[in-house]
């Protein structure tokens, strides 16, 4: 039978980015089924985002560049075009957005294009107009999700998912759980497929 691959994520990490592309690239191959789960790592980050110029910890410029160059050779190796964001964005708003899209189908589609929106088209994910525009690319219905939305329809469904993460001793994102095995961040994919292939040996899950 196929494996589950359990994914906590958040929208703002561009190392979830590269991950979920990585995962989505192999699913053919595996056929597992990817449960994708959020993860809200900078709650504290104000609703209308914060310029990464008024950021109180802000890094030094010549560090943050290359901390980006290296990301985006990652990104590069995963299939995306991937920029330094100027707004950190408050993600809470597209984590709900995304329990929507599930439920309605299109989980997969919202998720990439609001990672795509935040990493490479320098969007507000925290603004409630902008993933109304995302959902409506991925044909949601823009008004169900602002009900949603306004009505914190999916708020403890999320809240639910922090405190099963925090059980499972998860302390970044992205974190993966495979059957009895851990591990966290961005993997390349041929690492991810190593790992998976060793999984399915050993339990016989097949696609």
């Amino acid at each position: 039978m196929a494996f589950r691959l359990r994914m906590f994520s958040d929208f703002i990490c561009p190392f979830c980015y590269i991950g979920f592309e990585t995962v989505r690239k192999l699913r053919p191959e595996f056929g597992f089924e990817l449960e994708l789960r959020g993860f809200q790592i900078h709650p504290e980050w104000p609703a209308e985002g914060l310029p990464l110029s008024k950021h109180p910890r802000m890094m030094d410029p010549q560090a943050r560049r290359v901390i980006w160059t290296h990301i985006q050779e990652l990104a590069e190796a995963a299939g995306v075009t991937m920029k330094a964001p100027e707004v950190l964005a408050n993600s809470r708003l597209a984590l709900e957005a995304a329990e929507f899209a599930r439920e309605n189908g299109k989980g997969g589609a919202f998720d990439e294009r609001v990672f795509r929106a935040y990493f490479s088209e320098g969007l507000n994910i925290g603004m409630q107009a902008v993933l109304g525009d995302l959902a409506t690319d991925v044909g949601l219905d823009r008004s169900e999700l602002d009900r949603a939305l306004e009505s914190r329809r999916y708020a403890e469904k999320l809240n639910r998912d922090t405190r099963l993460a925090h059980q499972l001793g998860v302390s970044g994102v992205p974190a993966f759980f495979l059957g009895e095995y851990s591990f966290t961040g961005a993997q390349s994919e041929e690492m991810m497929r190593e790992i998976m292939r060793r999984y399915v040996t050993r339990t016989g899950a097949a696609k």
